[in-house]
C-alpha cells in the first residue's frame, strides 16, 4: 500500500479525493482534541482504501477541506469504513450538517460475528492480523505542530490496518449470513438526528427522578441555557455546571439569585454574578412541561408482581445461552431494559421484531409465556421448550 506524505495543500487532497471517489470503500479516523472545549476540535484525518493512504492535516494554513467532506457525505458510491465511529461521525457532521452514508462500523460488525460487546481497535487488529500496535503516541496532543513522523506513522495505522480487515470481516458476514443484521445498526449510526446539538432536547441527558411537569420544566430550560453558555464560551457543559447539579436546582430551585451562593457544584460568586442573573432568568421564565414531552411511563411489575425481577433474571440467563450458542454479542440481541420491559408484560421490543425475533424473541417470549424450560445437558445449560421436555419423559416410559 502506498502511504503518502502528511497532505498539507489543497491540490495534494483534491488530487487524492479524486482518486478515492472510485474506490468501493474507504477507511477514516480523525485524531482531535475536546478535553477543553465544547465543539471538539479537529486535529488530523486519515483515509485509505486498498491500494493508499494518506495522513491529512486540517490545521494547515489554506487547506480546502471540500473535496474532502464531499467524498464522506456526498459520494453514495463509496463505503465509508469506521471503528467506533461515533466521534469520527459527530465530528464530519459539525462540519457539513451531515453524515457520512453508506457507513460500516467494524466494531458493531464484530457483535454478528463473535461476542464481543465493544472491541477495542487494538484487540481487533490482533484478531484479525496477528500484530500489536505500539500505543505510545495514543495520549498525544494532536494540536501541537509540527507532528512527528511517530505521531503520523501511528495515526495512518488506524486505517491502513482497517483497510485490511475490513475484507476479512465482509467475507465472515457473508459466509454466516449476518450482514442483514446489521442494516439498521449502521443506519443509526448515521441518523443525523444522532449528532444534532439541539439546546431544546439537551435535558433528555439528564437523569431526573420521576415525572412531575414543573420539575421537569425547570429541567428542560435550566438545560437549554446551559447548553447555549456552553456554545457561545467553547467550554464543556459540566464546565458550567455538572447534570448532578442542574438536576438538584430543577429539582429544589432557589428563591433568589442570592441563595445560589448555598447551591453545592456553584461558584459563591454566582449569587451576584452576570451568569448567575442568567440562571435565575432561565428558571423564572420556565413553564411545566407539557404532556406530550412528558417521559412515557415505565410499566412496573404488571402482570407478573412481585416475581417480575425473577423472570428478568432467566431472560437475562437466556439471552447468555443464546449469545453463546451462536457466538454473537448479547447487546446486539437485546438490551438488559428491554428484557425487564418484556418481563413486566411489554410487547412492542425491537427484540419481538425481524431477525431479532428469530434468533432470540421467540424463546425469550416463550420463556414469559412458561413454555421455554431451563436443562444441564452434558454439564452445559441448555434452553429447551416443555413439550420437547414432556415427550422426551412421556418416550422414556
Amino acid at each position: 500500500m502506498k502511504i503518502h506524505p502528511l497532505i498539507t495543500t489543497s491540490e495534494a487532497l483534491a488530487d487524492l479525493c479524486e482518486r478515492l471517489s472510485k474506490a468501493d470503500f474507504v477507511c477514516v479516523d480523525t485524531e482531535f482534541m475536546r478535553e477543553n472545549t465544547y465543539w471538539p476540535e479537529l486535529c488530523l484525518i486519515q483515509i485509505a482504501d486498498s491500494e493508499e493512504a494518506a495522513a491529512i492535516d486540517p490545521l494547515a494554513k489554506g487547506l480546502d477541506m471540500t473535496p474532502l467532506m464531499n467524498l464522506l457525505v456526498d459520494n453514495e458510491d463509496v463505503l465509508k469504513i469506521f471503528h467506533a465511529g461515533g466521534q469520527d461521525v459527530e465530528i464530519i457532521y459539525n462540519i457539513t450538517g451531515k453524515t457520512p452514508h453508506p457507513i460500516f462500523d467494524t466494531q458493531i460488525a464484530m457483535m454478528a460475528v463473535s461476542q464481543s460487546e465493544q472491541i477495542g481497535y487494538s484487540n481487533l487488529v490482533e484478531s484479525w492480523l496477528g500484530l500489536q500496535i505500539d500505543k505510545g503516541a495514543r495520549f498525544t496532543d494532536w494540536s501541537r505542530r509540527p507532528l512527528t513522523e511517530r505521531q503520523i506513522e501511528y495515526a495512518i495505522g488506524d486505517v491502513t490496518h482497517l483497510a485490511k480487515i475490513f475484507p476479512k470481516l465482509l467475507q465472515r458476514l457473508i459466509t454466516t449470513g449476518r450482514g442483514v443484521w446489521l442494516n439498521i445498526e449502521m443506519e443509526k449510526l448515521a441518523d443525523p438526528a444522532g449528532y444534532r446539538n439541539d439546546p431544546d432536547l439537551s435535558w433528555h441527558r439528564i437523569k431526573a427522578a420521576g415525572r412531575n411537569p414543573a420539575m421537569l420544566g425547570r429541567l428542560k430550560a435550566l438545560a437549554h441555557w446551559r447548553e447555549l453558555e456552553a456554545q457561545d464560551k467553547n467550554i464543556p457543559r459540566g464546565r458550567i455546571a455538572r447534570d448532578e447539579t442542574v438536576a438538584d436546582i430543577a429539582s429544589h430551585p432557589p428563591k433568589t439569585q442570592a441563595d445560589l451562593a448555598k447551591v453545592r457544584g456553584l461558584s459563591a460568586a454566582w449569587k451576584d454574578n452576570e451568569i448567575g442573573r442568567r440562571m435565575i432568568a432561565a428558571l423564572d421564565n420556565a413553564k411545566p412541561l407539557p404532556d406530550d414531552e412528558l417521559p412515557a411511563r415505565t410499566p412496573r411489575g404488571a402482570p407478573l408482581g412481585k416475581e417480575g425481577a425473577l423472570v428478568a433474571d432467566l431472560l437475562k440467563l437466556l439471552l447468555k445461552i443464546r449469545s453463546r450458542e451462536i457466538d454473537v454479542a448479547s447487546r446486539l440481541l437485546a438490551r438488559s431494559e428491554d428484557l425487564e420491559l418484556l418481563a413486566a408484560g411489554v410487547r412492542e421490543l425491537s427484540m419481538l421484531q425481524g431477525w431479532r425475533f428469530d434468533v432470540f424473541g421467540k424463546d425469550a417470549l416463550d420463556l414469559v409465556e412458561g413454555k421455554m424450560a431451563f436443562a444441564v445437558v452434558n454439564g452445559k445449560l441448555k434452553m429447551t421448550h416443555v413439550d420437547d421436555v414432556a415427550e422426551d419423559e412421556a418416550a422414556a416410559e
